[in-house]
């Protein structure tokens, strides 16, 4: 019998502010993991496991099962650990068929190499819109959903989806779509299919941050909520108003911290650059508007 409400275990970073979410079938022991976080310390080089140990935790002392461990997008402001919670908990890594888009253009700006594929192939599955899969009597649906970059999707499962970087809580708004490749015309289209969504569905977002009259964190919304809350789109706001908006915020943000390794390294299903002759790692930093003397 195919169920149609996860449970949702959610692990909220808030040192990224990011939410990873334990998916679970409530009639067999199958979970799939959603958007995973690997602890990175920018000043130091160095990498922790410390969150994605919580989640191997909790999904051992239950006997889950992993069989995904899934991306909605190429992260740019935290790093995957999809690469060792496979390791310890096995599961197929995948994302959305556009990887491939994101790899093109950020292969050539990372200058990774002729050693670097760009077809996608550093992950187990690629998903296109409309594909199906199961996370064990869970039927899930993959929903293209474009805008903050051209690979990010949406898993519709039962009565929830996961939305990643689309919308964010009602009263923070929507993702930023200045990143290459991103389009704020494409992010609100994006937005319009999953707000038709039936108005109970449980929208679990990638992201949260704490607005002048909210003092704590949330993941969790409603297309109802959204369609009648969310001050960006809310209200039945134009493309027109949407778009103009959103170019003229985009343009004052700063980029996120962590973009520079977030990007190499998830681009690339979570995996660090290949090891040098002596067995060392290193990550790029490319130099713009650099004027040699």
């Amino acid at each position: 019998m195919r169920q149609s409400s996860p449970e949702v275990h959610t692990f909220f970073d808030e040192a990224t502010n990011a939410a990873c979410h334990i998916v679970k079938d409530p009639a067999s022991n199958a979970v799939a993991i959603i958007d995973s976080i690997l602890d990175f310390d920018a000043a130091a080089g160095s990498t922790e496991t410390t969150h994605a140990d919580k989640l191997i935790d909790e999904i051992t002392r239950n006997d889950w099962q992993v069989a995904w461990i899934l991306e909605t997008h190429v992260h740019a402001d935290h790093l995957s650990a999809a690469p060792y919670l496979a390791e310890k908990l096995g599961g197929k890594i995948a994302i959305g068929a556009n990887i491939t888009a994101v790899q093109k253009v950020f292969g050539k700006i990372f200058n990774a190499g002729t050693e670097f594929e760009m077809d996608g192939s550093q992950f187990d599955r690629l998903f296109a819109n409309g594909d199906v899969f199961d996370i064990g009597n869970l039927n899930v649906t993959v929903m293209h959903t474009p805008g903050h970059t051209p690979a990010c999707v949406t898993y519709v499962i039962g009565d929830a989806a996961f939305i990643g970087d689309t919308l964010f809580m009602p009263d923070f708004g929507t993702a930023r779509a200045d990143f290459p490749g991103g389009s704020a015309t494409n992010l609100y289209a994006s937005i319009q299919r999953i707000l038709k969504l039936p108005e109970e569905t449980r929208l679990f977002l990638c992201h949260d941050y704490k607005t002048k009259t909210r003092e704590t964190f949330c993941w969790q919304t409603t297309v109802a909520e959204q369609k009648a809350k969310n001050v960006h789109v809310g209200g039945s706001k134009s493309e027109k108003e949407f778009v103009d908006f959103r170019t003229k915020r985009d343009a004052q943000l700063a980029m996120p911290k962590l973009i520079i390794p977030s990007i190499q390294v998830n681009m690339n299903a979570g995996n660090m650059p290949a090891r040098d002759m002596d067995g060392d790692v290193y990550l790029k930093v490319p130099i713009t508007n650099y004027k040699a003397r």
